[in-house]
């Protein structure tokens, strides 16, 4: 690869494009799924109430995001990210096609088996998105960043670029999947998301010889430039994604019927088990002082980024319900879906992220460290809750505020997220040790599954020690209090990086 040229490899835009489909269809899922869960049952949902629903919100896109960490080492350790994207999608577009399914078989009046078997269904659903989202997710970002040479001033550009392809699936997700999901049939939208992850992983598959060399894993040779999967490789997909779905089919069969303090304990064995396995690997791993500066420095941004996600992912959960709710959504006669507030974010990216990626090339010098852009970020989220408390003071049931206080809110959280998500990416990538970028990729999204629970159980948590705190006013005070330490702490982390900007 000619690293002096400024033209981008076409294996970023291989991965562009795979993103954005596999991004349509989780932010589809995920602009349908607490509608779902809190519909009616003769509407075809689960009528589940909000706190429950959001809890389960909580839990779902916290594991989502935990499970990359697992995803990582497997393909870091053994097969490699090319083999883990593919099955990956293979698990997602099925996860999805469940969740469908869970809502095509209700029926007004359904009796109580049949609502379990409902639920059986939502969870294998759920189950499935969970562990292939753990196989796609660190891989495809490890990959773009493996497509350029370390130094090579591209590579932040690529990442704001791959962040865009990111946002174009988030943007056009909710527009149809939130469409057809809440006009024709909850089993609808689901099927147009398992559609665009079957799309997005043949994409990847057909285009793979773009990709080079890269995504093969450990104790492969090539002979040339450019290689594509095997009849071998294709035996692993199949025989790592039959193993997922009967390890899915087993856990969701058995989980429930457990007793609670048995759970409790086998939930806490295992992450002894996983917090123990990764220092060990990174312990491993890791040698010097530059090094081991530059894990602690992602230690500390990851501390960070459960305070900006936990507040940022009240998108998919208490905003989702605050517009089908509290919002006047009609114009003239035509009412806007609750689920389409959920593309706002992601236009916003389309448009805001090369104004973003010019404005730090113009700042040259005077551009903001790493540090200094996080404390923006959450800085800009706080302001974003600001906002949202004015707009939840004023609305009532009969009393609906205007669509421009969540556009506001959006459009502030929009310019936190620009400063903060993708110039993560691109840190990990450069601040981690070679053999564990995957891992530490992992990590990254580790925290984000801590943030995303709490983004869905602080409703809860708050009724039930902080009854009389509002839940806009407490993410207000939390966001802006670590913004101000970030900003205190900024000389002393950008030392920590050793270099790195």
């Amino acid at each position: 690869m000619d690293t002096a040229s400024q033209k981008h490899p076409q294996g970023l835009w291989v991965l562009f494009f795979t993103e954005m489909w596999e991004r349509f269809s989780y932010y589809g899922m995920r602009a349908l799924l607490v509608l779902y869960l809190t519909s009616s049952i003769i509407n075809g949902g689960f009528a589940y109430a909000e706190n429950h629903a959001l809890e389960i919100y909580g839990i779902f896109t916290g594991l989502v995001y935990l499970t990359p960490i697992l995803g990582g080492i497997i393909a870091d350790r053994l097969i490699g990210q090319r083999k883990s994207i593919i099955i990956g999608g293979i698990i997602m577009a099925l996860g999805q096609a469940a969740l469908a399914y869970s809502e095509y078989i209700a029926v007004p009046g359904a009796t109580e088996s049949l609502q379990e078997l409902r639920e059986y269904w939502l969870f294998i659903g759920l189950g499935l998105l969970i562990i292939g989202n753990g196989f796609f997710k660190p891989n495809i970002s490890t990959m773009v960043g493996r497509l350029y040479a370390d130094g090579d001033p591209r590579k932040d550009s690529a990442f704001t670029i791959f962040y865009m392809g990111i946002n174009l699936g988030a943007f056009l997700a909710p527009l149809i999947a939130g469409y057809l999901g809440e006009t024709i049939g909850w089993s609808w939208g689901f099927g147009s998301v398992s559609v665009g992850m079957i799309l997005g992983t043949l994409w990847f598959w057909l285009q793979e010889r773009k990709l080079g060399t890269i995504g093969f894993g450990p104790r492969r040779t090539f002979q040339t430039d450019v290689a594509k999967l095997n009849g071998r490789d294709w035996l692993d997909i199949l025989a790592w994604s039959l193993g997922i779905i009967g390890f899915i089919y087993l856990f969701v069969k058995t989980w429930w019927t457990l007793p609670e303090d048995v759970t409790t304990w086998i939930i806490r064995i295992v992450a002894i088990v996983a917090v123990t396995a990764i220092a060990y690997i990174v312990i491993k791993n890791t040698t010097g002082k530059t090094e081991w500066s530059r894990i602690g420095a992602i230690l500390v941004f990851c501390f960070f980024n459960i305070f900006f996600w936990s507040g940022f992912e009240q998108a998919g959960g208490t905003f989702n319900l605050f517009a089908r709710d509290f919002t006047d959504r009609m114009i003239g006669n035509f009412e806007i879906n609750a689920s389409w507030f959920q593309s706002v974010n992601a236009i916003m990216i389309v448009g805001l992220a090369p104004v973003f990626s010019m404005l730090w090339v113009w700042l040259g010098r005077r551009n903001p460290n790493t540090p200094v852009k996080f404390g923006l970020g959450l800085f800009l989220l706080s302001l974003g809750f600001v906002v949202m408390y004015a707009a939840d003071t004023k609305a009532s049931a009969t009393n609906l505020v205007s669509p421009m206080w969540l556009v506001t809110v959006y459009l502030l959280h929009t310019m936190g997220e620009l400063c903060l998500s993708p110039i993560g990416l691109s840190m990990i990538s450069k601040l981690s040790p070679p053999k564990i970028t995957s891992l530490m990729m992992g990590l990254w999204f580790a925290s984000t599954a801590l943030a995303n629970y709490l983004a869905g159980a602080l409703k809860s948590i708050l009724e039930t020690y902080l009854p009389d705190m509002n839940l806009f006013l407490f993410l207000i005070i939390t966001s802006g209090s670590a913004a101000l330490l970030m900003f205190i702490i900024s000389p002393w982390l950008k030392k920590m990086m050793r270099g790195i900007d």
